[in-house]
């Protein structure tokens, strides 16, 4: 569909999944139960947006600030990664989910590593929904080594300053295999985007709600769309009735 128009549904959803801790702390329980909840909500996410043949879903899963939260509550989530990715692997191999990690690697244990390199390369000839896991991500460290590698390239004499544009800028991201998100749902009511996507996020549809993560169903998912759906998008563009 053409721009300024209203849209179909959009190729690429990005999930800021917020409320885990709230939505435990509302049950007077600890935050990691919330963590596990979090972890159901997200295989309802996934099995949904592949239904709906959406082709590239993003979810921020944990972030580089996050290191900062308390030791145990990191190594829990950890461990929870790393215990999912093996019990579901399988399964997204079978539904012809494709994985691939959006993250800075150079700071992650063998361990993680070596589970976050299994999954991609099981998954990697897939053709169905493409899952960017947001993980050890920082959009303005992404955008930091983007510059860098850039400013490489011009000490090396590889290109000049006039060759740095922002489709080149692009080539150099985590996401430079998919497109820009159309939308950007965020749980929990938080009004921020948290250091997500801050490049790509330029012309994206927000959509948030109040709804806790662990709580967000498939109706949730269905609302954040239809309200996409009715939205005229104008990428700086005139809106189509104000020309008319």
């Amino acid at each position: 569909m053409s721009k300024g128009r209203k849209n179909g549904l959009p190729k690429h959803v990005a999930i800021i999944m917020d409320g885990n801790g709230r939505w435990a702390n509302r049950r007077a329980m600890p935050r990691f139960f919330g963590h596990r909840q979090g972890v159901k909500a997200l295989k309802t996410a996934v099995r949904y947006a592949s239904n709906q043949g959406i082709a590239v879903l993003t979810v921020y899963a944990f972030s580089t600030e996050n290191w900062t939260r308390p030791q145990d509550e990191v190594k829990f989530l950890m461990d929870l990664m790393h215990k999912t990715f093996v019990q579901e692997i399988e399964e997204l191999r079978r539904e012809g989910v494709r994985i691939q990690l959006i993250g800075d690697r150079s700071t992650l244990s063998p361990d993680i590593l070596k589970v976050w390199n299994q999954a991609e390369e099981l998954t990697k000839d897939n053709t169905g929904l493409v899952l960017n896991v947001a993980f050890n991500y920082g959009g303005r460290q992404e955008i930091t080594k983007a510059a860098q590698r850039l400013a490489e390239q011009v000490a090396r004499g590889e290109i000049t300053v006039e060759d740095i544009t922002p489709e080149k800028i692009d080539t150099l991201l985590y996401t430079h295999k998919t497109p820009d998100p159309d939308l950007i749902i965020r749980t929990g009511g938080e009004m921020r985007l948290s250091n997500f996507l801050l490049w790509q996020a330029a012309y994206s549809e927000f959509y948030v709600t109040d709804v806790l993560w662990p709580d967000f169903g498939e109706g949730d998912f269905a609302q954040a769309l239809q309200a996409y759906q009715a939205r005229e998008r104008r990428f700086g563009q005139v809106s189509a009735k104000e020309q008319s």
